[in-house]
């Protein structure tokens, strides 16, 4: 069956309240589509259907929902059973949970815990929500530097069962420090007598905790690597962001980077769930202040009225105009943003790529002045085709420019780039790309201004 006939059958064995064929038809879903097939259930009915799945499963499953739906469901668990899900679940998706919970329902949980686990718990809790920290897990495998293959491996059937990868194997010195790595390949293939220290890399790529999670997200996809060492200040091994880990990350990212290029404020859930006020409060500070702004453009209108009066044609190709600004600054600065997000390029290549810009603006310009002297001429002879061919090319090159630079600057002074959204950079065009046009018309036209 496809997921949407189980889907369907899935609905109608809970009308009926059929135990038998909702189990039989859990069992045939994979955990993250009935986690999506979760998503649109009220919390009571995902709770119930959770516990028809073994606890393991139970447990995966549980990882897969938003957090806000976790939230929820952990409310409406009892005590001994959030315990054991909390048992089963990985060490970090784990941490995550807890500091969902309220503070009563916190302490009850750790009374239950085991001594080792809850003092895991305490510790990934305790790293600030951003940071490399917050993400990783520490369910992990290691093992001592001077031990032999076979001593290795041994260390590795015990402790593999709990962890999260084993593909990596971690070595520590005497003092927990991280002093080099080796593949569960290089082990199943290397002499059991062998010393792991003549075998292990030590050229290690490796992340500190409380650098921000965007980082291991880039180092991991820049190295090409299942899972990224975390080390403390004194350069021990506390845990590891995983590839899927580091996914995670960056699709939040790219998600808060699309709701600033559009303006839009971090959302406090997913936006199928935003409620109507969070949505206009996470909309309208921009929307007001780029009002304001605009407002600047109707000054620049009102500062050439005669030349209007004189040639009311002109109105006829303003919002041409100034949208064309806006337009290529907005691609210019989608560009900019992505190419700084993901280190493509940075603060030293401003002059290069401003460069650059200048000579693909100056040929969009020229491509687009061409297109529109034409209908300037038809509406209004060869002077006003000139003025709108002029004002085309004079207004792309300014707004690329802006929206090239924008971003460098707000990267220098240490804001996000993305902040150089699309709306700010149209807002920003639209203002010089009036005075540019009435500049230029009234030189052209040889108009006196009053």
């Amino acid at each position: 069956m496809t997921y949407e006939e189980v889907t369907v059958a899935l609905h109608d064995a809970i009308s009926k309240d059929d135990t038998l064929l909702i189990e039989n038809l859990i069992a045939e879903l994979q955990l993250a589509d009935l986690a999506e097939f979760l998503l649109h259930e009220t919390s009571e009915a995902t709770l119930k259907l959770l516990t028809h799945l073994p606890l393991e499963q139970r447990a995966e499953a549980f990882a897969y929902l938003e957090h806000s739906k976790q939230a929820e469901i952990a409310e409406q668990m009892s005590e001994v059973g959030l315990t054991q899900l909390f048992t089963r679940m990985n060490s970090d998706e784990r941490a995550d949970l807890f500091n969902l919970l309220n503070e009563d329902r916190q302490q009850s949980v750790l009374r239950r815990l085991a001594k080792e686990e809850r003092e895991d718990l305490r510790r990934l809790a305790s790293y600030e929500e951003g940071t490399t920290g917050a993400i990783m897990t520490s369910d992990y495998v290691t093992v001592p530097a001077e031990v032999t293959v076979s001593k290795a491996l041994e260390i590795v059937r015990q402790t593999a069962p709990n962890a999260e990868t084993i593909y990596q194997i971690y070595i520590q010195d005497s003092e927990q420090r991280l002093v080099g790595t080796v593949s569960l390949r290089q082990l199943i293939l290397a002499k059991p007598g062998a010393d792991l220290d003549q075998l292990m890399t030590t050229d290690l790529v490796t992340i500190n905790v409380h650098e921000a999670q965007e980082e291991a997200a880039r180092k991991i996809s820049r190295y090409d690597i299942l899972a990224l060492p975390v080390l403390d200040d004194h350069e021990r091994l506390v845990g590891i962001v995983t590839y899927d880990d580091a996914m995670d990350v960056a699709e939040q990212e790219a998600t808060e980077d699309m709701h600033k290029g559009a303006s839009v404020g971090p959302l406090d859930e997913s936006f199928g769930k935003a409620s109507i006020f969070n949505l206009y409060k996470r909309r309208v500070n921009w929307l007001v202040l780029l009002v304001f702004a605009n407002i600047l453009s109707g000054a620049g209108i009102a500062f050439y009225e005669e030349t209007i009066e004189t040639y009311v044609v002109l109105v006829f190709f303003l919002p041409l105009l100034v949208a064309s600004g806006g337009n290529a600054g907005s691609q210019a600065s989608t560009l900019m943003i992505r190419g700084l997000a993901t280190g493509d390029v940075g603060a030293r290549d401003w002059g290069k790529l401003l460069g650059r810009e200048l000579l693909v603006s100056v040929s969009l310009g020229l491509t687009m002045a061409a297109t529109i002297a034409g209908i300037g001429f038809w509406r209004g002879g060869w002077d006003i085709a000139q003025v709108v061919a002029y004002s085309m090319l004079a207004i792309v090159i300014v707004g690329s420019m802006i929206g090239m630079s924008l971003p460098f600057v707000l990267n220098k002074l240490g804001w996000d780039p993305a902040t150089a959204s699309a709306p700010l950079v149209t807002s920003i065009a639209d203002i010089v790309g009036v005075l540019i046009y009435f500049a230029i018309a009234t030189s052209i036209l040889n108009i006196g201004m009053a």
